[in-house]
């Protein structure tokens, strides 16, 4: 379809359909802009990054547009390759970060150099070091991107700021660190009293196409079993019965 209104239309009339997710003959007239069919209704068009976050957000917490505008002119969007890091051990960890696509890793390193999985980011979800953002002290952790990546990100000063001017903002601030708690004590049980096929099964429910963008030792090491197991274990899960 935009091949055809390439051809009919100006670049400034392009702009403005691209921003529209939902096509209708009266928007078009007002627009002076042609007709479309029927089947041409309705157009997936990929949102921006921060529609990506305002859509997420507005599942936690009520806040209104002219809110989200605050919070949009304090955010930083960036492009992030596979396998940059964004953090290194050592750093602290200043920001709060938003993944509207793409993957992440939170690891660390034994005394042994074996790098440990604490935990993924895939899209809609935040990665972070907590403590060394809480406390302003140096890392233990590194965080990298396994797969190209787009995130949003607020100053640790900013976000404090905004949650001062926007109580919505804070009210969902206190659900998602009551969220992680709550999850990262399911994690601790998991992991001390579930069978290697148990985890395996909460992982493929908690992060479901991870498989297909991370390397197979990386989920061992977050579920705590060998890559043998694993590889064991997926070939039970995915041979034809």
């Amino acid at each position: 379809m935009f091949r055809f209104l390439r051809r009919n239309l100006s670049c400034k009339m392009l702009w403005l359909i691209k921003n529209l997710t939902f096509f209708d003959n009266e928007k078009m007239l007002q627009f002076n802009l042609p007709l479309l069919s029927n089947k041409f209704l309705f157009c997936s068009l990929p949102l921006d990054m921060f529609e990506v976050f305002a859509s997420y957000l507005r599942e936690w917490v009520d806040i209104s547009n002219e809110e989200l505008q605050i919070i949009r002119a304090a955010s930083t969007e960036k492009t992030l390759r596979k396998w940059q890091s964004i953090l290194h051990d050592g750093e602290v960890w200043k920001v709060n970060c938003f993944i509207a696509s793409g993957c992440f890793r939170l690891y660390r390193f034994g005394n042994d150099g074996t790098d440990h999985t604490l935990r993924f980011g895939v899209d809609n979800w935040w990665i972070s070091d907590q403590e060394s953002y809480n406390h302003g002290t140096p890392s233990l952790n590194n965080i990298e991107v396994l797969s190209a990546s787009t995130i949003i990100i607020w100053s640790k000063e900013k976000w404090g700021d905004l949650m001062i001017t926007i109580p919505a903002l804070k009210l969902f601030y206190e659900k998602l660190l009551a969220r992680g708690y709550e999850t990262s004590q399911h994690r601790i049980y998991s992991l001390i009293s579930a069978s290697a096929e148990e985890k395996y099964v909460e992982f493929q429910k908690t992060y479901p196409k991870v498989f297909n963008k991370v390397p197979l030792h990386m989920v061992a090491s977050y579920l705590g079993i060998s890559r043998e197991t694993l590889s064991r274990i997926r070939k039970q899960f995915t041979k034809p019965k």
